[in-house]
């Protein structure tokens, strides 16, 4: 049985609802943790040799999963977001497998990063806010 667009379509706006959610309610403590909260989140950069700014990348890090999960659920800006999500799961399942946390606490942020990536490929469906015309 092949899917009609509708179909599709549907079960991609429910996907990005559903990660979308998710994400804002992660990312949304860690924006509002500060620089302080940044800083230690940047720290993860280290773990793929990037040393310098970790307030910036930890900042972004934030961003991303707030901003990007928004994005996400309304559609809108939607490859950038995935692009910047997918990022974010690739620099956290290095620093869980650089810390020694294991395949089993990194398999959720290599899970995601798959997702963002297929998503980033796919699009984001007809069902969006639309900008303009």
């Amino acid at each position: 049985m092949l899917l009609s667009d509708k179909q599709k379509d549907l079960g991609l706006l429910i996907l990005r609802l559903g990660l979308g959610g998710m994400f804002m309610t992660h990312g949304l403590p860690k924006m509002l943790g500060g620089p302080a909260k940044w800083a230690g989140l940047g720290g993860a950069m280290g773990h793929v040799g990037v040393h310098f700014a970790p307030t910036f990348f930890g900042f972004m890090a934030a961003f991303s999963e707030l901003g990007g999960g928004l994005c996400l659920a309304l559609g809108l800006f939607f490859r950038p977001a995935c692009g910047l999500l997918f990022i974010t799961m690739a620099v956290a399942s290095r620093m869980h497998l650089a810390t020694g946390d294991g395949f089993g606490r990194a398999s959720h942020a290599i899970e995601l990063g798959i997702v963002f990536f297929s998503l980033l490929l796919i699009g984001g469906g007809e069902y969006r806010v639309r900008i303009g015309r």
